[in-house]
């Protein structure tokens, strides 16, 4: 039997494995590397064709996409530059959508094209910036906290556009029908009376709650659908919803990987799809429309920022880290073009721009304290009006703590005893019940995976200390303190698992859970920070 959906499918994956490959060689972001992979596939060489099947397989990959951005979407997050972020990124996406419109139509596209092409110049991409700030450790620094606040901004206005180009026909107009009051009010009940119990009972079950977490998003889909909304939406709304619930740290890392894999389709998809003769035959434009989104769109940011009282560093660093376009811009671009609202034409001028400003974009924020130095020193910064000062430090309260992992009998114990020495405490557990009512910072999440560390702030932390009985997790803990400099203090819950855990870097072990506090304290005394 022959099935072509998996010889494209090969195809698809060869292409984007190597084309990754040398993005993570040049240091550029994948989109970058998906879509030329895309290209090669298809107007270069004509191996691989749009099918149906490759469309419903990118449409899931929009999906959970928009159910990712939903879980991403705490104000915890941003709580302290909330105000900024809102008003700094409406008052962005406005103007981006007012001078993009006008300078499109000064570069002779159509009214209806240009509309779009300056909605597809108002988004800039969360996959990037999030993966730059990222690998920087720049994503807890205040530009990259109010890059992120304005990215929340964003998504949400992306929900809804993609609600009303869905809603729109050929003719422009929008249905009647497609109120989505009955979807968010099943979302608020679920939330608010279904969905905490649930998910407590499968807390300690992450395989559990991964697949229940993908049941509730596919629920939604479908509710939108039946609704008359778009897929996008039922998603989006099903990733905000999960978002209220302690879970959320857990449900993001899980689904980064499926995620990833759908956008890898999408993009090379994406590639597939563009007619490089035709974009190439704008190249005018899609110059004009580049130098645009890296020059105006980030000055935008730099003369709006510096009116909440931020410097000038931070004001150029987060306009500097949001000047590209989105991914979000080929998913409008992709669905005016199924829509019959734009010819594919604008769908390539589109990627070509995505192409030009996602690569340089990434390569001024690997060296965006450079260039901050060389913008401040022509003097031309002094022109938005921000005043130098230097940029305040994030308070997340990581620093200088102890680190507890695994929140059973002995973990309680070891938390309770610290907290009373004065220490501060941060509670590590995969299962948020066992969270409850501790006197100290908590973190919901699997130790196994660098991820939760990284956001435990272990290499701000005076001591990792694990309560677990879970050998591999213990000697991986043992390795990664070692590996970070910090001090450990592990339970060798079993005396035949001494010599491994030293040789892994423990660098104390509770060999009784009675004296756990004991051997704590006295590692706490041997690294110097606390009383003999």
């Amino acid at each position: 039997m022959d099935f072509p959906i998996l010889r494209d499918f090969g195809f698809i994956l060869v292409a984007a494995a190597a084309m990754g490959l040398a993005a993570r060689a040049v240091r550029i972001p994948f989109i970058v590397a998906y879509i030329v992979a895309g290209l090669l596939l298809g107007p270069v060489s004509g191996l691989v064709h749009v099918t149906e099947s490759l469309e419903l397989v990118s449409e899931i990959g929009i999906a959970l996409l928009l159910f990712l951005v939903g879980l991403e979407l705490s104000l915890e997050k941003i709580r302290d530059v909330g105000k900024v972020a809102l008003v700094a990124g409406g008052g962005q996406m406005l103007l981006t959508m007012v001078l993009g419109y006008g300078l499109s139509l000064l570069l002779g596209f159509s009214a209806v094209e240009a509309a779009f092409l300056a909605l597809g110049l108002t988004f800039s991409s969360t996959v990037v910036v999030v993966k730059l700030l990222s690998r920087r450790g720049e994503l807890d620094a205040i530009h990259g906290r109010i890059a992120v606040g304005v990215l929340l901004v964003q998504d949400v206005a992306v929900a809804v556009a993609l609600t009303l180009l869905a809603g729109l026909d050929g003719s422009g107009s929008i249905g009647v029908e497609q109120v989505g009051g009955g979807l968010l009010a099943a979302a608020y009940v679920a939330i608010r009376f279904v969905l905490p119990p649930l998910f407590g009972w499968l807390g300690d079950s992450l395989e559990a709650l991964f697949v229940w977490s993908l049941t509730w998003c596919f629920g939604f889909i479908l509710g939108a659908q039946a609704l008359g909304l778009s897929v996008e939406i039922g998603a989006f709304v099903a990733g905000v919803g999960l978002a209220q619930l302690p879970h959320t740290h857990e449900l993001i890392r899980r689904m980064n990987p499926l995620v990833n894999f759908f956008l890898a389709v999408f993009f090379v998809t994406l590639g597939i799809h563009m007619e490089m003769g035709a974009a190439l035959a704008y190249w005018p434009s899609v110059l004009a429309l580049s130098a645009f989104v890296l020059v105006i769109k980030p000055a935008i940011l730099i003369a709006l920022i510096p009116r909440f009282g931020f410097g000038e560093r931070t004001s150029f660093l987060t306009g500097l880290t949001l000047g590209q376009i989105s991914e979000f811009s080929f998913v409008v671009a992709t669905l005016a073009v199924g829509a019959g609202l734009i010819a594919p034409t604008i769908l390539s001028v589109v990627g070509v721009v995505g192409l030009i400003t996602i690569g340089v974009s990434a390569a001024l924020i690997q060296a965006s304290d450079r260039v901050y130095r060389a913008a401040h020193r022509t003097g031309v910064l002094r022109l938005f009006g921000a005043r130098e000062q230097p940029e305040p430090v994030p308070g997340t309260g990581l620093r200088g703590h102890v680190i507890v992992v695994g929140m059973n009998t002995l973990g309680r114990k070891l938390v309770d005893g610290l907290r009373l020495r004065g220490e501060d405490v941060l509670a590590i557990d995969v299962d948020e019940r066992k969270l409850r009512g501790l006197p100290c910072a908590t973190l919901q999440g699997n130790t196994d995976h660098p991820a939760v560390l990284d956001e435990a702030g272990l290499s701000e932390a005076r001591l990792l200390v694990s309560a677990l009985q879970i050998e591999e997790s213990n000697n991986l803990l043992a390795f990664r303190a070692r590996r970070a400099g910090v001090p450990s203090s592990i339970h060798a819950f079993d005396p035949l698992l001494v010599d491994e855990l030293r040789e892994n870097g423990a660098t104390h072990l509770m060999i009784s859970k009675y004296d756990g506090i004991k051997h704590v304290a006295a590692a706490l005394r041997d690294a110097g920070v606390l009383g003999r």
